[in-house]
């Protein structure tokens, strides 16, 4: 794969504690990973990309990290983690792992030495303490302040577990210097970066524009991408959440990140208009800069695309997570279907999260005694939080676990998953898993990297051609619509109508 291979790449995200158990403690592990690579490479990925893998005490899911040079005990080990490196390469994909700048464990090295060395000690000062809390309220909810022994308060954006790094002190940026050295030098080929944006705070800017894209943090990717230059074909990409696309362009000027995850598409409800909207502006920004598009349906924090899609309101929005609101599953999966066809076929890479290949649901119905998220707790158990698209996968058989591995899953699987299985899907040429695999087949030879074409059509109807001839038509209208001259039908989401598209479905044409 050439160097660039970031540019078109189908990158399928892991989470890891949720997609293969090898050893049978009920928790996903390197070893189940490493087991599974061939369907990986059989569903036709270029990449995947691991959520955090370091040890951590895992009180937010891994992204409190307590090592950056060693791997999670129950993951597996380092030398787990190079086999699985070289094992993913001899296959012809590409890893990515996540990297989390704005914050640590409160167990990490560094942390513990910042509370035993006390107030105004240089260990202190890799994080931020002072003698009296500020009024900013933490993502997770509560505030953001947490009082130690001696009386003073740490900040910490997201969970009391995880404090917030300093970045005006030089030792947190040589750390993380070593860091993306430690991994790029083991054969990682990209680093997905963690809330990318909050890095730097100025706290007389209040909350939360005191830590939302400072314009220190650009200097920060400028030192990380002449790293990377180092190496060969090694990449960043940016988790930016922005509600304007001249700031989102802003961290992929050509001496900062290679890519940024483009969550506006993802939020976009199920509407002609607005994923019009979502795709026009993404292409009016990535084009000047050079920088390829990406795609994402779904991921660890987001409610599933099938459960989202079939909802009355298919938006998505953080802030109004919608959790437990009913859905019409069928209509979900025929429109996420169609969603797979159009995000595979636009410029640029795209994502692909663990199990949106099989159609998962949200899992609404976890009991509130083994939700592990922290936001269920840190809003007084009033918002269930992201387990229900983080249960762990189907693989295979009529009962739970589903060939997840020998033990009890650490989230409980629906029964109804028995239908959903991969081994199910690989013998069903209508399922969902066959639809990605021919997608993705047709994706590698025939899609990828480039610009589109818009087609002239009805309000309700998406349609676009590529470089390669191939064109792209999505009905999101009541009705049925005529097919535009085409010479064969390459894939299509659903039955068509003889030379009608039905209604919630897309196609691809030549």
């Amino acid at each position: 794969m050439p160097e660039t291979w970031w540019r078109g790449a189908a990158i399928y995200q892991v989470y890891l504690r949720s997609f293969a158990d090898g050893n049978g403690d009920g928790i996903g592990d390197l070893a189940g990973l490493r087991s599974r690579l061939p369907y990986l490479a059989d569903l036709g990925v270029n990449a995947v990309w691991l959520n955090p893998w370091y040890p951590s005490p895992m009180a937010d899911g891994g992204y409190d990290v307590a090592d950056y040079r060693d791997i999670e005990p129950s993951f597996g080990t380092l030398e787990e983690a190079e086999k699985f490196i070289q094992e993913a390469h001899e296959l012809g994909i590409k890893v990515i792992i996540d990297v989390v700048p704005n914050h640590s464990s409160d167990q990490s090295q560094w942390f513990q030495e910042a509370l035993a060395a006390g107030p105004g000690s240089a260990a202190r000062n890799r994080f931020w303490f002072q003698d009296e809390p500020g009024d900013w309220k933490s993502i997770f909810g509560g505030p953001a302040w947490s009082q130690v022994a001696d009386g003073q308060w740490y900040l910490h954006l997201f969970a009391p577990e995880q404090p917030d790094f300093n970045w005006t002190n030089p030792e947190v940026h040589q750390e993380f210097h070593d860091v993306l050295r430690f991994w790029f030098d083991r054969g990682v080929d990209g680093i997905r970066i963690d809330s990318a944006a909050v890095l730097v705070k100025d706290f007389a800017g209040g909350d939360p524009d005191g830590y939302t894209d400072q314009l220190e943090v650009h200097d920060v990717y400028r030192s990380w991408r002449s790293l990377a230059e180092e190496y060969d074909g090694r990449i960043f990409i940016g988790e930016v959440w922005f509600p304007d696309q001249e700031r989102f362009a802003r961290y992929l000027r050509p001496d900062e990140l290679h890519t940024a995850f483009n969550f506006d598409f993802l939020a976009c409800p199920w509407n002609p208009a607005a994923l019009r909207r979502s795709i026009q502006e993404t292409m009016t920004t990535h084009i000047p800069l050079g920088a390829p598009p990406t795609w994402v349906l779904s991921n660890h924090d987001v409610a599933r695309v099938v459960t989202r899609y079939g909802r009355e309101d298919t938006s998505w929005d953080h802030g109004a997570r919608r959790d437990g609101v009913p859905a019409d599953l069928e209509l979900g999966y025929r429109r996420s279907r169609a969603a797979a066809l159009l995000a595979m076929a636009l410029p640029g890479s795209v994502y692909i999260y663990q199990g949106e290949e099989l159609g998962l649901p949200e899992v609404d119905d976890i009991p509130g005694e083994l939700r592990q998220d922290p936001i269920w707790s840190r809003s007084g158990f009033t918002i269930p939080g992201r387990d229900g698209c983080r249960v762990p996968l189907p693989w295979s058989g009529g009962e739970r676990p589903f060939g997840f591995g020998a033990g009890e899953p650490w989230l409980p699987q629906p029964e109804a998953w028995n239908k959903l299985t991969a081994e199910a899907q690989t013998q069903d040429l209508g399922s969902m898993l066959t639809l990605y695999r021919s997608a993705l087949a047709i994706r590698r030879d025939q899609l990828g990297d480039g610009t589109l074409t818009w087609l002239d059509t009805a309000p309700e109807v998406l349609a676009f051609s590529r470089e390669s001839g191939l064109t792209c038509v999505v009905n999101l209208g009541p009705e049925p619509v005529r097919l535009p001259p085409h010479t064969s039908v390459l894939l299509a989401s659903g039955p068509l109508e003889g030379e009608e598209l039905p209604t919630d479905t897309a196609v691809w044409l030549v």
